[in-house]
């Protein structure tokens, strides 16, 4: 079990960020202070090829690589899994089927459908391929994404569904589907994120988001109870970090008359 997942399973609160720049540098920073990182294959340019160079930054590390492929889609989340990727974190689940294909493409046979061809997470072929195909069986997480008011109704035969590792909130598109575009703050938006989170935790299963990085909107969610968080992305981190040091540079500035 990847440390991260051991984390979630035992309730500690566990952050990270979202990863959309191409350049592997952005995981090579993070992956020291961050539990885990959302690297996103669904709303940037990250193809197969930079996703390998992000993978292979975050080796050694104890940030697990959860990996936002583009749907739910077994011919996306083979290649991905087969670059070695901790989890996947499939968008836009909204029944009990679908979470399950989702398990399905991330379980060899006889308990799934994914085919054998991994390279990295075998080590080249120098490891042995009956054990790893138990071990990635066992420990690759499946994140489904809650951004539907369907996936909402049907929380409860969503989390029992054989293999969900964790739900992960889209606050965005929930409040669309709700009828609240672009409000994700909305009371009832609130009420329905309260409620499946409440099913998750009675279901034993952590819940996650994707949310901004502003520290009162995280600490909103710290309080509506999930279990990890990513908080912003990689490039809303540096424009945030530079407004707020130039912003109180430029304060203490006109403060002293240079402004």
């Amino acid at each position: 079990m990847h440390p991260f997942h051991a984390k979630i399973l035992d309730r500690q609160l566990c952050f990270g960020t979202a990863i959309t720049l191409s350049d592997a540098s952005a995981c090579e920073a993070l992956a020291t202070d961050a539990d885990f990182l959302w690297i996103d294959q669904e709303h940037s340019s990250i193809s197969l090829e930079t996703l390998k160079t992000h993978l292979m930054a975050l080796k050694g590390s104890d940030a697990a690589s959860l990996v936002r492929v583009p749907w739910n889609d077994a011919v996306r989340i083979k290649p991905v899994l087969d670059l070695g990727a901790a989890g996947i974190i499939v968008p836009m689940v909204q029944t009990a089927d679908d979470v399950a294909r989702a398990v399905s493409a991330c379980r060899y046979p006889p308990a799934g459908e994914r085919g054998f061809g991994p390279l990295r997470p075998l080590d080249y072929g120098r490891a042995n391929a009956v054990e790893f195909c138990d071990q990635a069986d066992e420990n690759v997480m499946v994140v489904a994404q809650v951004e539907q008011a369907e996936a909402v109704q049907n929380v409860d035969q969503i989390l029992a569904v054989p293999g969900l590792t964790s739900l992960a909130f889209g606050p965005m598109d929930l409040s669309a589907s709700l009828g609240h575009r672009g409000q994700p703050g909305h009371a009832d938006v609130l009420a329905a994120v309260s409620h499946v989170v409440e099913r998750a935790r009675q279901a034993g299963v952590p819940t996650g988001v994707s949310i901004g990085s502003s520290p009162a909107q995280v600490c909103q969610w710290v309080d509506l109870g999930v279990d990890w968080i990513a908080l912003g992305a990689d490039v809303t981190l540096i424009i945030h970090s530079f407004q707020h040091v130039s912003a109180q540079a430029r304060a203490h500035a006109e403060a002293n008359g240079d402004g």
